[in-house]
This record gives structure tokens, C-alpha cells and sequence, in this order.
């Protein structure tokens, strides 16, 4: 069973993208919405909203302890924020530049080239952060010229970009096989 964190962002385009794969998944609002999660998904949003929005509903320390303890998560956009910055989960070393690429009207697609899939991936870049300052222990994934826009680090999976908005399911699929361990 995954998690969509389902307080803010594109929670039901990861939602459809589980359900195109036949994996079971719900909605996470409250901390009783943890319990039995195989993984774990921080959808793209705000990060701010989405981190005060934890917090009102108590999940923040919940969340917090579950992934610094081995859960699958899976991070986009904002949650790759919430993972990376210190003050929110601090899974991955790595300094955050949130709106890295430009404000809303900078938004902008592109195929990219990510470790561990075959062929291009045409991602959506919508306000998006990306990472520098990447510690030795995050696996880098992909790159714009200097600007790393996705890692893996023991069981976290972070994206720059929004895959729950373009048709192609692998970077869910990679997430499941290869985190939550589940073959789709």
C-alpha cells in the first residue's frame, strides 16, 4: 500500500498513475492514514502549505520519524523541498534552491536523461527547486548543465519535476521496484 500525502499539490494525477499500475494506494490526511504504508509519496505543491498543513494535522512528526526510519518515499518538487531542507525531513545532504529555475512564468518541459531508465524522459518543471552541494552519499540521477533535479539516497527517491503530470509511469514503476519492492 502507498501514501499519497493528500493535502495540497497534484495529489490525485499520483493517485491515477498508481491506479494505471494496478498498486493499491490512499489517501494520507491524518496519522492513522500512516499505518501499514509500504511507501510513501510527497507530491509536488507548496512546500510551505503543505509542511504548515503537517503540522496543523499532526502528520509532520509522524512522517519525519517514519522516513528517517527506512520508509519508502518518494519526493516531487515540493517534496524534494520538505526532503532535502534541514528545518523539514533533512533525508537528503544536499542544499535546496527552492524556485530554482524561475517563478511560475519560467515553467518549462524537457526530456531528460535519468539514470536507471532507458530512453528520454519528457519532464515538467513547474516553479521548480533543484540541488546543489549534494553530499557523497546521494546518488545523482539527473542533471540540467550544474543543477541536480533528481537523487536517491537509502530509501528516498526526490524529483525536481512533476512525472504524475506526463503519461509515462516508469519513474513510479522505478519507485516501486526498486524502494517499496513491489513488482508492478
Amino acid at each position: 500500500m502507498i501514501g499519497v500525502l493528500s493535502l495540497q499539490g497534484a495529489i490525485n494525477e499520483h493517485q491515477k498513475v498508481l491506479d494505471n499500475l494496478g498498486v493499491d494506494n490512499r489517501a494520507v490526511l491524518e496519522p492513522t492514514d500512516l499505518e501499514g504504508l509500504d511507501g510513501l509519496i510527497i507530491p509536488g505543491g507548496e512546500s510551505t502549505a503543505i509542511k504548515k498543513l503537517m503540522v496543523f494535522n499532526g502528520l509532520f512528526p509522524a512522517i519525519k520519524k517514519l522516513v528517517q526510519n527506512g520508509l519508502p518515499t518518494f519526493g516531487t518538487c515540493a517534496g524534494m523541498v520538505l526532503l532535502s531542507q534541514p528545518e523539514s525531513f533533512d533525508t537528503i545532504d544536499a542544499t535546496v534552491v527552492r524556485n530554482g529555475f524561475g517563478r511560475q512564468q519560467q515553467s518549462f518541459e524537457e526530456d531528460l536523461a535519468i539514470q536507471g531508465l532507458d530512453g528520454p524522459f519528457h519532464a515538467v518543471f513547474i516553479r521548480a527547486p533543484y540541488l546543489t552541494n549534494v553530499g557523497s552519499d546521494v546518488k545523482v540521477l539527473a542533471k540540467i548543465d550544474d543543477r541536480v533535479i533528481a537523487v536517491t539516497k537509502d530509501n528516498v527517491l526526490a524529483t525536481a519535476f512533476h512525472p504524475e503530470l506526463t503519461p509515462d509511469s516508469r519513474l513510479h514503476k522505478y519507485f516501486i521496484e526498486n524502494f517499496v519492492h513491489q513488482t508492478v
